[in-house]
């Protein structure tokens, strides 16, 4: 097995090498094609020339050369910037459509410029997905002068745009905006009554900024768009207090790694009791056992400060690959309003979802898609098994000589945040830049107030205060700089040594550069390169280290401490077989967590290609001229009202599916059958009730006669974003001990035989 592996990476290693060659010898001719003589209104023309061939029909691919020493003269120009090498090579395997792993700090954003040009020649349009609205105006605003000298036009979209704004900003050759403000304007468009009301135009070319974060991390995100939340719902009973009444062990349990609980024998029978609801696993019940359980998650699996802040009254989630706010997200209604009624705060109902659609759902909607990032090879199977995106790894500008020191492993928590606080100490007397990543809020709160009484001065820098996050981030290659975040690690915003003075950043390059320390070890190595990767930019020194204790949740998870049985000791361990262990669980879990996104998947594609059909369908109608204005009003508002429906039902289902595995079903093939044959009924009624309606209206194409009947839009409507990984916790099968399972079917088939009102 290991030789076959050895050749298979020989094998890729050998392709690499070849790609790049063939990218050298192009961006060599680029070079060639100096057009430093030429004076502006030459490049002008050539410009023109070039967007003619473009809408003419010529292949893109012809035209690369000439495209590309056009933007390289027209950057030096404008912004006084010229592309070395490996940014032209990056450019050509965007273009090609190829995943690109290029270090922090090598200019991503000037490499897309070329093939963003490039593709923007034929007029249909580009896209530039950047993580959010401050680095998509930055972008385009910094970008934009080389696009104007070239005769194209740019703009960047943001969130709280007029309809006339985004459609103004769509309709320009180039668009700079965050994913998740083109998908949500895509599902606002989905339910339009009026094409005048959309704002896409159909979709052509993206290039994906950030591409690990976007196309993986939050890939199976759903986007929302529902009617305004009611007031909120309220059945007298208060379960959080409920939820405070029952007892670990006696009542509820958890498994092994606290990713569940669940209400045990004697715990159902004291709920029963509490609620006085009778028999809880009655179907009649259900919604009170699916309430006691969010309680119950909110309560024991939900922290605060970890999972979530409370910032001016409100919940606020917190993202665990970033440690960011997670702007906009809620949980699912029953769970976002049980940690509400933790919190004492207010929740309102969650009004109707008119639409949905993941990220990497949305993101398929481009026929050319390419990506941008400085950690994507960890995952390059997943980019490929998902989006069938090959991952190319561009060479540094000038060699990478951080130092990653080995991991620091210690026997216990205590000893290593002893040790931890130590070398941090030890450090800063030299004036040498810290930066070190930590695993939640209350971790970096936590080591800053240890930080403090050891007389280190530090910046913190996690949800509570991200919007300090460019700023601070800016600043943590400065002299003396110690620098505590969450994963954050401020993306989109460079870390030069000296905070960018250069006799500074002389002195700071003596000392070794940024020393970046990790608090813990992430699931996936590529968030931990993301941290080592804030060092060592450009070329500069620096170094990174990752300080890991056997309690650690993910070694306890795989009983590395059983396994290793080290006499407890302030000192770290020295076992390379060790450190090679940590490595493979990393693998193992990175294996599991894309195991579990593709099951997962199978339940979003098939309700994603239910969409796609009726969309279509919805689409011919919106854009017709073979129907009248009233039938045509009639059919969108009945397909809009029926999919909603169809929504509510699919989300009914999901949350129950997990049952059918009791008896030995598989949940997947339950789940797609029980909404195919929903769906294909939706035509019919889509039918029935339109005939209706029509013949109310009588022909009438009076929009005075369609409000009065009701065909009109929600009055206002609201975008979110579901934080579904919680709800799958709740909707997992192993949640069910056994004693609940067999107390659930005793209940079930006793209950009838002796008339039992109570069990």
């Amino acid at each position: 097995m290991n030789l076959a592996v050895k050749l298979l990476r020989e094998f890729k290693d050998r392709d690499t090498r070849h790609k790049l060659k063939g990218y050298r010898d192009k961006a060599e001719l680029i070079r060639k094609r100096n057009l430093e003589g030429w004076d502006d209104q030459r490049l002008q023309a050539e410009s023109l020339r070039l967007r003619n061939e473009a809408k003419a029909g010529t292949p893109l691919d012809e035209l690369l050369v000439d495209a590309y020493a056009l933007v390289c003269e027209a950057a030096k120009r404008t912004l006084g910037l010229q592309p070395y090498d490996v940014q032209i090579m990056a450019a050509i395997a965007l273009h090609e459509g190829f995943l690109i792993e290029q270090h922090t700090g090598e200019g991503k954003t000037l490499s897309a410029v070329m093939p963003v040009y490039l593709n923007a020649l034929t007029g249909e349009g580009v896209h530039v997905m950047t993580f959010n609205d401050y680095l998509a105006n930055r972008d385009a605003e910094w970008m934009g002068p080389i696009y104007r000298f070239l005769g194209l036009t740019v703009n960047a979209v943001q969130a709280g745009m007029s309809l006339s704004e985004k459609r103004e900003a769509y309709a320009a050759d180039i668009t700079y905006v965050t994913a998740k403000e083109a998908g949500f304007d895509y599902l606002r468009d989905t339910i339009a009554l009026d094409e005048a009301d959309t704002v896409h135009r159909p979709f052509h070319y993206v290039i994906v900024d950030e591409a690990d974060s976007l196309l993986l991390d939050e890939a199976r995100v759903p986007l929302v768009i529902a009617g305004e939340p009611g007031s909120s719902k309220s059945d007298g009973i208060d379960f959080a207090e409920v939820a405070r009444q029952l007892e670990q062990d006696e009542d509820y349990d958890f498994d092994e790694f606290k990713r569940n609980v669940y209400l045990n024998e004697a715990g159902s029978a004291k709920a029963e009791s509490l609620l006085g609801c009778g028999n809880l696993y009655e179907s009649h019940n259900s919604h009170l056992l699916m309430s006691l359980n969010c309680a119950l998650h909110a309560e024991l699996l939900l922290k605060k400060d970890v999972d979530y802040i409370v910032r001016d009254g409100k919940i606020e989630l917190i993202d665990e690959y970033t440690g960011r706010v997670a702007e906009n997200r809620h949980l699912p209604d029953g769970l976002q309003a049980a940690l509400a009624a933790k919190e004492g705060l207010q929740s309102l109902a969650g009004g109707i979802i008119l639409g949905t659609i993941t990220l990497q759902h949305f993101l398929s909607l481009y026929p050319k898609i390419c990506g941008m990032t400085a950690t994507a090879q960890a995952s390059a199977m997943e980019f490929e098994a998902i989006y069938a995106l090959q991952v190319v790894q561009i060479p540094p500008n000038r060699p990478n000589i951080r130092i990653d020191h080995p991991h620091l492993i210690y026997t216990h928590k205590e000893a290593k945040f002893k040790a931890l606080v130590q070398e941090i100490l030890s450090v800063h007397r030299t004036g040498r830049p810290i930066l070190i990543g930590t695993s939640s809020v209350e971790e970096s709160d936590m080591l800053a107030e240890a930080l403090a009484v050891a007389g280190v001065p530090c910046h913190v820098l996690n949800a509570k205060n991200d919007a300090k996050e460019a700023e601070l981030i800016a600043k943590a290659g400065e002299i003396g700089a110690v620098t505590v975040s969450t994963n954050m690690a401020g993306r989109g915003v460079d870390i030069r040594l000296g905070g960018g003075n250069p006799t500074q950043a002389e002195v700071v390059a003596k000392l070794g550069g940024l020393y970046v320390i990790g608090t813990h070890m992430h699931q996936s190595v590529r968030i931990d390169n993301q941290l080592r990767g804030r060092s060592g930019r450009q070329g500069d020194p620096g170094a990174s280290v990752f300080f890991v204790s056997l309690e650690d949740e993910l070694l306890l998870r795989f009983g590395i401490d059983k396994a290793i049985r080290a006499p407890r000791q302030d000192e770290a361990l020295e076992d390379p077989v060790l450190r090679s262990k940590i490595a493979h669980i990393q693998r193992v879990i990175m294996g599991q967590n894309f195991d579990i996104h593709q099951e997962l998947n199978c339940y979003s594609d098939m309700v994603e290609e239910q969409r796609r059909m009726l969309y279509e369908e919805r689409l011919g109608i919106l854009k017709g001229e073979t129907m009248s204005p009233s039938e045509q009003r009639v059919r969108l508002y009945y397909i809009d009202k029926f999919w909603a429906d169809h929504l509510a039902y699919v989300s009914y289902i999901r949350e129950g599916i997990h049952l059918t595995s009791l008896v030995n079903r598989n949940p997947i093939d339950e789940f797609h059958a029980q909404i195919i044959q929903a769906y294909e009924q939706i035509p019919a009624k889509i039918n029935r009730e339109s005939a209706k309606m029509l013949e109310k209206l009588r022909g009438s194409n009076d929009p005075a006669m369609w409000e009065k009947f009701g065909l009109k839009n929600p009055t206002s409507t609201r975008t979110y974003i579901i934080n579904d990984q919680y709800k799958e916790y709740l909707q997992n099968p192993s949640s069910w001990s056994s004693g609940t399972i067999i107390a659930y079917w005793l209940r079930k088939i006793l209950r009838p035989v002796f008339g039992w009102s109570k069990f």
